[in-house]
């Protein structure tokens, strides 16, 4: 992991946000981890993919880490979003007190197991506790109730389950986790 820089995503750097987005469902785990497919993200056009990576990179209410290797390759990535108390979530639930919750969670398979995850993590929790405003109660993720491997690093790094067992909303049948971590005191 030492050769890897963990950093916020950049503007101009939509490319490689597609590229590893594509990777990541691609992956045969990408099924029990994304809302998305690799159709749809194929599908995507360019002026989106440098939507979101412009929006990644501002860093307001959404930020992108990466974690870039010595030859420029991405090694992972985790998002940030911020979601303000009041505001809906994905599931229809009301938020009852503003939060971070971290989505597009991928590590290429190669730099698995080495503490490139850890750093990313680190990385998000550092810049989610770091924002004046809002101040964040607690950071989330979910994760798919048959993601074993997810599950068990959250687990490891601290996050801890919620009780919150909401349905999966590209198939309902499918059982997603909720894993907090709260705000250290």
């Amino acid at each position: 992991m030492n050769e890897y820089v963990v950093r916020p995503v950049r503007a101009d750097e939509w490319l490689k946000v597609k590229e590893l987005r594509l990777a990541a469902l691609r992956d045969p785990a990408a099924a029990v981890a994304f809302l998305e497919t690799l159709e749809q993200g194929e599908g995507r056009s360019d002026a989106l993919w440098q939507e979101r990576a412009a929006g990644a990179a501002a860093g307001s209410g959404i930020r992108q880490f990466i974690a870039e290797g010595p030859d420029g390759q991405w090694g992972g990535s985790v998002t940030v979003l911020v979601e303000e108390a009041g505001t809906t979530d994905i599931f229809d639930g009301e938020i009852a007190q503003a939060q971070a919750h971290l989505v597009g969670v991928f590590v290429r398979p190669a730099q698995r197991g080495t503490g490139l995850t850890e750093a990313l993590f680190e990385a998000a929790l550092e810049w989610a506790w770091g924002l004046e405003e809002p101040v964040l109660a607690r950071v989330r993720l979910f994760v798919h109730a048959e993601n074993a491997r997810a599950g068990a690093f959250y687990r490891r790094f601290g996050f801890v389950p919620s009780g919150k067992v909401v349905p999966m909303p590209t198939d309902p049948s499918a059982k997603e986790l909720e894993y907090v971590f709260p705000r250290p005191a």
